[in-house]
């Protein structure tokens, strides 16, 4: 059994209506997070799951790592569909909140559900994967919905990230089986203790009005994640003012990323590659900040 910290990244954009899948994206997802939450949490005593939406006016954390499921529920019942996803923030919020999980020994894992197109480039997704395989972090990728126009910016990514067969990418097309058994099968869920573990309730719904925390987090749920996640934006912001000049030198000298992603990892990154990560680091906080900006004056 695996001891893992999980954070399950939702789709909540207005593509989540469609009703190509039953009943509808939304709810067909909803009751797949049930099915992966059960499965994790009875896979070790002390795994946990983190759950949190990346549409809307910006990426929120509906519940912090956590063994209740009812909590999970709840949030999602509280959850709006609305505006579009925004896949790059919504893995940084989740890498951030694995970052500050209190037990140390709980392997990392992000596992994303997406059902709209992505607006992000292939290759900075493929940067995002090489940094979160720096940081030991696992990720796997439920692609539905818009599958066929996401397969290669998630395969490249998946490709990427993939350390040791850790990460997936589980695409299902629409069709008669449920989008929960269909995970219940996969390899995401190999292993776990979820074997006879089926949907223990209906999902989210669209009612409700979210919550207006900062990064979606109650500081009296969670003070300790809610001020870690305030304190790493506000040095990534304070590291992009610094790196402003810096960025577009390191940009120019830099070779033409490839987006070649079956080949081995790379052994020796490329002098001024820190520095690229680290301006990456600053433009995905930058994009974060604004996204609280809107919510702040939504």
């Amino acid at each position: 059994m695996v001891l893992e910290a999980t954070m399950l990244v939702l789709d909540n954009s207005e593509w989540m209506r469609n009703g190509d899948y039953t009943p509808s994206r939304w709810e067909a997802q909803s009751d797949a997070v049930n099915i992966v939450f059960e499965a994790k949490s009875q896979s070790h005593p002390d795994s946990a799951v983190g759950v949190m939406t990346m549409a809307g006016k910006g990426p929120q954390v509906l519940s912090t790592l956590t063994k209740d499921l009812g909590k999970v529920v709840a949030a999602m019942h509280a959850t709006q569909i609305s505006g579009a996803a925004d896949l790059v923030s919504g893995i940084n919020v989740a890498q951030l909140a694995l970052k500050h999980r209190q037990d140390k020994n709980q392997r990392q894992r992000i596992i994303v559900f997406n059902g709209s197109p992505i607006s992000d480039n292939e290759e900075g997704l493929v940067r995002l994967a090489k940094r979160l395989k720096k940081n030991n972090v696992a990720v796997d990728v439920v692609s539905f919905g818009e599958d066929e126009e996401n397969d290669s910016k998630l395969r490249s990514f998946v490709e990427t990230v993939n350390s040791g067969e850790n990460s997936h990418l589980l695409t299902i097309p629409a069709g008669p089986r449920l989008l929960s058994d269909i995970i219940l099968d996969s390899p995401i869920l190999m292993g776990e203790a979820g074997d006879g573990a089926g949907p223990s309730g209906s999902g989210g719904g669209e009612g409700g009005g979210g919550n207006s925390f900062e990064f979606g987090v109650d500081p009296s749920m969670d003070p300790e994640l809610a001020m870690a996640l305030r304190m790493s934006l506000e040095e990534e912001q304070a590291r992009q003012r610094a790196s402003e000049d810096a960025a577009p030198a390191v940009a120019a000298g830099a070779p033409a990323a490839t987006t070649t992603s079956s080949g081995p990892a790379q052994v020796e990154p490329a002098p001024g590659a820190a520095a690229v990560d680290e301006s990456e680091d600053a433009m995905l906080q930058q994009a974060l900040a604004l996204s609280q900006q809107q919510k702040g004056s939504g």
